[in-house]
């Protein structure tokens, strides 16, 4: 007799995520003239106003043997531009980061909803950003199963290079910092082996979810940023989401920054994103940005 076959939570989520694109792309058609939906929903302050927020890490200071300056990191994900998301919130967190004047920009995934196209209107806002060690990103879900090719134009007209299972040692002073971009654990292919074996100084993960934490499983990192969660996008008022991805890590660390057992140093950031997915609200989950000083 044949033992039944159990699907594993990855082939779940993915099958969640299929009929979810269906009820996308349904949505997309009724609200995208004019994106009369997302210009209301802003209007009316229901996807919120975007929060900066400041982070300091201590990472490897005492494995130097010179002190160097403090590395400022800003670090944003999920910006959603398409139907369900004002572009004037995307403006917002662009002006936002700018204003952090940070050395380096990173970039957490899910560019765009549904429409691979709608990338043409957040291009230029990355663009007007020119930290002087660039731009880094990696893609999320969305941007996966929407169109790969067309995103990654949209971003490399924009400056932006995507790090897909690859580290890439910044230059003097900061030559000690790796950034370390790994696959979407949904829609891509993460080889963590490729972008954290054999590096070393201090390593900066760059992924999409937290369900990525399960591919790197127990090599050593210093720090880990993503996003994907949205906060659930929809919270209570005590900040307990309410909708949220698939996953059980994506639940267990839905949005802050924590410290991580079984990693001596490591530590997890899961911001709340910019943009709105699905449905053109945020409730209790504010859009956000992060500048992370490394010292």
């Amino acid at each position: 007799m044949t033992e039944p076959t159990i699907a594993s939570p990855l082939a779940r989520d993915r099958r969640v995520e299929r009929s979810r694109r269906t009820l996308e792309f349904t949505i997309d058609a009724l609200i995208r003239p004019r994106s009369w939906a997302a210009r209301l929903a802003y209007e009316l302050g229901l996807q919120g106003r975007v929060r900066s927020r400041t982070h300091l890490f201590d990472l490897g200071r005492l494995a130097r043997d010179a002190v160097r300056p403090t590395l400022r990191v800003a670090f944003a994900a999920d910006f959603h531009a398409g139907a369900t998301t004002d572009e004037r919130l995307l403006l917002d967190a662009c002006g936002a980061l700018a204003a952090f004047e940070p050395d380096l920009v990173l970039l957490g995934g899910d560019f765009v909803s549904v429409r691979a196209s709608y990338i043409d209107r957040l291009a230029p806002l990355l663009a007007a950003i020119r930290p002087p060690l660039g731009k880094l990103a990696v893609l999320g879900n969305h941007d996966l199963r929407a169109d790969r090719a067309t995103v990654l134009r949209g971003l490399s007209d924009a400056g932006v290079r995507v790090l897909d299972n690859e580290p890439l040692r910044l230059p003097e002073p900061f030559d000690d910092v790796t950034i370390c971009g790994i696959s979407d654990a949904t829609r891509g292919s993460p080889r963590p082996d490729l972008a954290i074996d054999g590096v070393t100084g201090t390593r900066v993960v760059l992924m999409h979810s937290p369900e990525g934490l399960r591919d790197i499983g127990d090599r050593e990192f210093d720090l880990a940023l993503c996003g994907h969660t949205h906060g659930g996008q929809i919270a209570t008022p005590w900040g307990v989401p309410i909708l949220m991805p698939g996953g059980p890590l994506n639940r267990q660390y839905a949005s802050g920054l924590f410290d991580l057992d079984g990693q001596p140093r490591g530590k997890l950031l899961v911001t709340n994103g910019v943009g709105c997915s699905t449905a053109p609200v945020r409730l209790f989950a504010a859009p956000e940005v992060h500048l992370c000083l490394i010292t």
